[in-house]
């Protein structure tokens, strides 16, 4: 959350985005509203990633996709 963008839009709606988690936007009355929108929006996002195993963005140098374990060999 701390990467979220917002913006007051023309028609006095507020609107906001994770730029690194593409897809991940909200918009509500007040700036407020908008924040927990996106919270929520951010929650689903990383629920739907993980469930179809699709790989996260690092962000500020933390990469939290699974890596591959290798069997060692005797």
């Amino acid at each position: 959350m701390r990467h979220a963008h917002y913006e007051l839009m023309e028609n006095g709606r507020f609107f906001g985005s994770i730029p690194e988690c593409a897809g991940a936007w909200a918009e509500g009355t007040t700036l407020e509203a908008c924040r927990e929108e996106l919270q929520s929006v951010l929650e689903d996002w990383i629920l739907i990633k993980a469930r179809f195993g699709d790989t996260f963005p690092a962000i500020d140098g933390i990469d939290i996709n699974p890596k591959p374990e290798y069997a060692e060999a005797h």
